[in-house]
This record gives C-alpha cells, structure tokens and sequence, in this order.
C-alpha cells in the first residue's frame, strides 16, 4: 500500500442483498438530512412536522444541541422495516451511503468487522476509490437536520 492512500485506494466490493441486518435487531441511528425528509414526506404524503411527530426522534448531540433520528420499534428494528424496507427507493442517505461511512472506512479492520454481519460486503460490485470517496464527500455536505437541545 502506498503511503497516504486509503486502504480502499484499490477499490471495495459491494452489493447490497437487502439480508436487512444493517436495520434490525439493534439499536442505532438514522439521521435525517433536510433532503431526506423532504424526499420520505412526499413518499407519504404528508406534512413535516408530521412527519417527525410520527417518526422520528431527537437525539442529543454535542453543545447543547439535538439530531433529528428515525424511530426504532420496540424490538430494534427500524420505523420502516416491515419484511424489508418499506422506503427502500427513498431511504435516507445513511442507509443509502452503507457501507461507505467514514468509521466503516477508518481502517481495513473495521471495513472486515463490519462484514462479520454483512453478507454484502467483500461480494458484488467493485467500487473504485473514486465512487467510495464520492459516497463520503455526499455524506459531508448533507447535514443532519439539529436543533438546539430541550426544544
């Protein structure tokens, strides 16, 4: 590996196989960017604020601050996972983004710890640097939909 390049610098294979173990079982986040809401509000048709009454939840955050989040099920399970992902067209850029996140991409172990669970992962379609980077770069410029804390 040359000096200064990721360990992906020669790409990582991936397809998603929809197992939805990447949204089941444990508890996590799902945050929300303003064009992920946009996006889910007019898959159902309704407003914002009702959107986020019914599904989501505030997290909170450094400074004093709260992230907008998907609920989860009592059971861990996401909001929308129902036999398999009921917005899958139009999932939130965090969902869309796995397993190109920036802790996943850290190092080359925890890309191989994330693929104890993910069947998708190391099989599939090989994504160069480039894409992989892109992934990141959308992931930064999207921000999560905050607030200030106790709101």
């Amino acid at each position: 590996m040359q000096k200064n390049k990721p360990f992906y610098n020669e790409g990582l294979s991936f397809s998603c196989t929809q197992c939805s173990s990447c949204c089941r079982h444990e508890s996590g986040f799902v945050f929300l960017s303003e064009n992920d809401v946009s996006r889910l509000t007019a898959e159902f048709k309704i407003p914002i604020e009702s959107f986020i009454k019914v599904y989501c939840r505030w997290i909170p955050s450094e400074n004093n601050t709260e992230r907008l989040s998907l609920r989860e099920k009592a059971n861990f399970d996401c909001i929308f996972w129902d036999s398999g992902c009921k917005v899958y067209n139009n999932r939130p850029l965090q969902c869309r983004a796995f397993p190109f996140w920036p802790n996943v991409l850290k190092f080359r172990e925890s890309w191989a710890f994330t693929g104890v669970n993910c069947p998708g992962i190391n099989q599939g379609k090989l994504h160069n640097m480039q894409e992989i980077e892109k992934i990141l770069r959308s992931q930064a410029i999207k921000p999560i939909i905050s607030r200030k804390g106790g709101s």
